[in-house]
């Protein structure tokens, strides 16, 4: 079979379909009839076609119009592409951030801020540049300044309200247990103020200007509250303040508070059991009397055996850990090589005498010449793998343990804060942005720490990190459609690594939590 153009006494061109058989040459059906070119040409191939489909072929004329058609189509639709947005970060953490409840905070640059600081933490001038070349969100520079400004005088309270309230939600209406341990923050300036000062840097950054962070946080290491003290305030002073500020505004009762040994001291526990709080503080056992420290060492050294003694209205609970026992023993072993190292000549200048860390196992003469004393490393041999708690609960000592255990949750979220957020080093100046600063961070943890409890409510195997990793490479595609006036907005979920949070992009998933 063929197609024939066959020339008609009108004038006309017919398209038909010619067959030959036994010679004799036979019309099947006329496609039609026609005196424009493009018609006739456009017939022709529609001949073409009905013997393809007769045969059963694919007619080659349809597949190169088709081809033509859809690259029309695509550049059509690439000439009208409005914008391609960076924004897998910013559609996941905006459902968590409405979960947690911050969206009752009715003004768009805290949610920015906080959704950046998670995505890409940087400073306040490229913050903005940030959600303008990702998230096409316009924010100019001097509004999140004034914004700093209105989060500290107006908003931190119902925040931290929120917060609170969010995790009294997941925790089944009790807190049960406050965690509380402090940090420092420092400045990346030469100098400081009566705020700005220095002191013990937990950083190691003696000779700059600091500030003190005090975090609670509850059960499974959920921020609750904070406050920001001057940089030279000791510790110590400031577990109590923050607890009985947080007490009072939450009304809170049938607590326990849960804190290191370098907060305790004799007037905090004064305090607290005037306070009728119940406590868990770890306890500074080499620091005790001759008698307490005697009966200490001579307790049977057993893993996970615990012993008690009276210690006051408290009790004194000293426990032993093979684990602790190697742990002490490394390091004791590391800084006598580190002392080893630094004063091979046995001398040392006057700068570099201190009694902190091993320089405790240091003899230091008038003549500023030094020595490592074998007998100081004997003693401190003794208490390796012991460990003391000092409580006034009843809870069994195994108990007190476990939960005074549970404070490396607090570590945690310094780690991630000062790692994963960047809350330090800082560049604000003024106290009001300095806080506000660290209001953002504090957010920005929660906010975390909710996505972290939906990746394990969800069996999602994956951490947090990892999921915020895999979303920075997922893109929006906004297409204008002229015809309509409406504007396509398409989520691009194409490698193998983006399948594996796709259900995070699903809006019935969001309402599942």
């Amino acid at each position: 079979m063929f197609v024939r153009k066959k020339k008609n006494r009108s004038g006309t061109t017919s398209i038909v379909v010619v067959e030959k058989r036994n010679g004799i040459y036979r019309e099947i059906i006329t496609i039609g009839t026609s005196s424009s070119s493009s018609e006739i040409e456009s017939l022709y191939r529609r001949g073409k076609k009905w013997i393809s489909q007769q045969l059963g072929e694919q007619d080659v004329f349809e597949v190169y119009d088709r081809a033509i058609e859809e690259r029309q189509v695509t550049e059509y639709l690439l000439s009208n592409v409005k914008n391609i947005l960076l924004n897998g970060v910013q559609l996941i953490l905006n459902e968590v951030f409405k979960l947690t409840g911050f969206n009752a905070i009715e003004d768009d640059i805290f949610r920015q801020l906080v959704i950046a600081r998670l995505g890409q933490p940087l400073s306040k001038s490229a913050t903005a540049e940030y959600l303008k070349s990702h998230f096409d969100e316009e924010v100019k520079l001097h509004r999140i300044y004034r914004y700093l400004d209105k989060l500290h005088n107006t908003q931190q309270e119902k925040i931290q309200q929120i917060s609170v309230e969010h995790t009294l939600r997941i925790l089944g209406g009790k807190i049960g247990l406050l965690f509380y341990d402090v940090t420092t923050l420092y400045f990346e300036a030469d100098y400081g103020d009566d705020f700005r000062e220095t002191g013990f840097s937990k950083d190691g950054k003696h000779s700059q200007p600091q500030v003190v962070l005090g975090l609670l946080v509850s059960k499974d290491g959920y921020p609750l509250s904070y406050s920001v003290f001057n940089g030279s305030q000791y510790e110590g002073f400031t577990m109590l303040p923050v607890i009985e500020n947080f007490v009072q505004k939450f009304n809170l009762d049938d607590f326990i508070v849960v804190a290191d040994s370098g907060l305790m001291n004799q007037n905090n526990l004064s305090l607290l059991e005037s306070g009728n709080y119940q406590y868990i503080i770890g306890a500074r056992i080499k620091n005790e009397t001759n008698e307490i420290k005697k009966w200490a060492l001579s307790l049977s050294k057993q893993d996970g055996v615990f012993f008690e003694t009276r210690k006051g209205t408290a009790r004194l609970i000293i426990g032993y850990s093979d684990n602790r026992a190697k742990k002490d023993r490394y390091n004791r072993e590391k800084g006598v090589k580190r002392l080893e190292k630094a004063y091979r000549n046995g001398t040392i200048t006057k700068e570099n005498i201190n009694k902190r860390g091993y320089n405790k196992f240091l003899e230091i003469s008038d003549n500023v010449k030094v020595a490592i004393n074998q007998d100081k490393i004997k003693q401190d041999e003794q208490w390796d793998g012991l460990k003391g708690y000092l409580t006034n609960t009843s809870l069994p000592s195994e108990e007190v343990y476990v939960q005074y255990s549970s404070l490396w949750w607090v570590e945690r979220a310094f780690r991630i804060t000062k790692g994963t957020l960047e809350m330090r080093p800082m560049f604000h100046f003024t106290p009001k942005r300095i806080e506000a600063h660290v209001c953002i961070c504090f957010v920005a943890y929660k906010v975390y720490k909710e996505l972290e409890r939906i990746l394990k409510m969800k069996q999602i195997n994956m951490s947090v990190d990892r999921v915020l990793d895999i979303a920075k490479t997922i893109t929006t595609i906004k297409i204008n459609l002229p015809i309509s006036g409406n504007t396509m907005t398409k989520t691009m979920i194409l490698t193998q690594r983006h399948k594996s949070i796709a259900q995070l992009f699903d809006e019935n998933f969001w309402k599942t939590i």
